[in-house]
Order: structure tokens, then sequence, then C-alpha cells
């Protein structure tokens, strides 16, 4: 997200939110291949890439890592290298280790692989669709993004949306804050907004942007052993009464899955200010500008 400009952003969202009201992309005059390797559970990011490369024409092949030979060891360069030489063209890519793409886009001068690669998440690195989706969803609502209040506030530290989220919310001019258990903050974060208590922030913010609580990257974690969810939601999660003091405009976002009655109370998942079904709405036209921007450089199916 960091390499993105303001301009660039702002570029992507107009582009979604085309096809989002109807907008058609532009018929493929060459076949392009698409493959979906997810080493890491997706539902939502997962299906809707899918969904968006069938909407721009491409031809999405299977791919089932459990049965794969990664299993057999192969390394995620030549299972990579297998997709560039079957004519695979673009490889969306989920996967544990943060930066996994680097060897991919930067390989080594004795290698050639030549695949377009989109990022799906690496690890608890980043998630640049998941960003850009949410910057669309409040682009949305408030039409611009400076001087909008935003709060960050769960496991932020194993979070790969928060560190794509924090870095481009700040360079749009957006005030950033942070909340949630002190033992999963960063101080490395305070170069992008201030961590204050959640209360303190309930009734001040423009955009409530919820985090999962990532169980599965707490491995060696002593506060995993202790976690509760009932004592989580009762300080960091917003129940009715926490809901009821939000401003009239300010919006609820999670990134999903949500933990019912951890992060939101479970009735309040669909509530007026959550836009968690907007957000999985506006996954696919998001994933489909990105897509077709990298088509587009890439020069696949005849876009230029």
């Amino acid at each position: 997200m960091e390499q993105l400009s303001k301009d660039e952003v702002l570029a992507l969202i107009e582009r979604a939110e085309y096809f989002k009201h109807g907008g058609k992309p532009e018929t493929l005059v060459n076949p392009a291949y698409a493959v979906n390797m997810f080493f890491e559970d997706s539902s939502r990011t997962h299906t809707s890439f899918e969904m968006a490369e069938r909407k721009l024409g491409l031809t999405v092949l299977p791919f089932d890592p459990s049965h794969s030979s990664v299993n057999k060891g192969e390394t995620l360069y030549d299972t990579s290298l297998v997709m560039d030489a079957l004519g695979v063209d673009l490889a969306i890519i989920r996967h544990s280790e943060n930066g996994y793409y680097e060897k991919l886009i930067h390989p080594r001068a004795d290698q050639h692989l030549n695949l377009g690669i989109v990022n799906a998440g690496d690890g608890s690195g980043q998630h640049p669709s998941q960003s850009m989706l949410d910057l669309m969803t409040i682009h949305e609502q408030f039409g611009n993004f400076a001087g909008l209040k935003v709060a960050i506030v769960g496991d932020i530290t194993n979070s790969r949306v928060a560190k794509s989220n924090m870095e481009m919310l700040t360079k749009l001019g957006a005030e950033v804050y942070f909340s949630g258990p002190e033992y999963w903050y960063d101080h490395a974060f305070d170069q992008y907004g201030k961590y204050e208590a959640l209360d303190e922030l309930v009734d001040k913010v423009d955009v409530m942007m919820l985090l999962r609580v990532q169980h599965e990257r707490h491995t060696g974690d002593p506060n995993e052993k202790t976690f509760d969810a009932k004592a989580y939601h009762e300080k960091y999660g917003i129940n009715q009464q926490r809901y009821d003091r939000l401003q009239e405009q300010t919006i609820i976002m999670h990134p999903g899955p949500i933990n019912h009655d951890v992060e939101l109370a479970g009735e309040l998942v669909e509530a007026p200010k959550s836009k968690f079904y907007q957000q999985m709405q506006n996954g696919v036209f998001m994933r489909m500008a990105m897509l077709e921007a990298v088509m587009r450089g890439r020069e696949l199916g005849g876009l230029k």
C-alpha cells in the first residue's frame, strides 16, 4: 500500500465505483488466465477475487493447495513457475509468510519467472485489496478522507489489514486513532496515530474499524492462554451501549470474519451503522479495478 500515491488510490476507487454502478469492463480480445493460490483459509477474499476475475472475462483455473505438490516440498517459487509454464497470466496469492512476493517479483539472475502477482494477504504483513475496499467504503459514505477521525481497534499487531489501512489513511489526510489490548499494540504505529482507551474514542470518531482477534497468530503468546471472550467484549468490543453513543454519521467496519460478541455484538452485525455487508459487496468491484490495472500494466487480454 505504501507504494500507491493518493491519486492512484482515488483512481482505483473511481473505477471500482464505476463498476458498482453498472459500468462494463472492456471485452478481452485475447484470452487471459488467472489462478487463485490461497495457502491460508479464506471465504471473502478468495471468492471475491474469483467473482471479480469472472466479471472481467478472465478464465480461472482451480488450485487446491491441500492436493498440490506443495505437500511434497515444492516451493512457492516453483509452484508459481509451474503456473507460468502452463500459460497462466496472473496468480492471486495468499500466504502465511510476510513479504512472500519479494522472491517472485524480484527473482534471482538465474530465475526467469514471468507471472503477474497480486497479493491477497501476506501473513501479518499487508492486505492491499482489503484496505482498498475499506477506503472505497469510507469514500462512499463521506466523499473524502481529509480530517476524518478513524479508530482502528483490536488485535492490531497481528493485523495485516491494520497495517495497510493506517499507512494509506494517514497519507490521505485522515486522523488515525488506535485502541484495544495494549499487549497487541506496537508503539511503532505511533507514527500513524494515537493510542487511546476505546470509551474515549466512541463518541468522537467518524469510522470505527474493528479487527478480528487472530487466535491462529498467537502461538506462544501468553495472553492467548488467558483470553476471555466476554471480558474482551466488555472492554474492547462494540456493544449496544457503545453503539448508542456513536455520532449520527459514524460507521462501523470489520474485515471479517467477525467473532460475534467479541469485537462486535452479534445483533449489531447488520445494524444501520454497520458497513460489513457493504464492504463485502465493494470487495468484488474494487478487486475488479485492481485486477484490471494489473492487466493493463501487463497488456493482458488486449488491454492497454
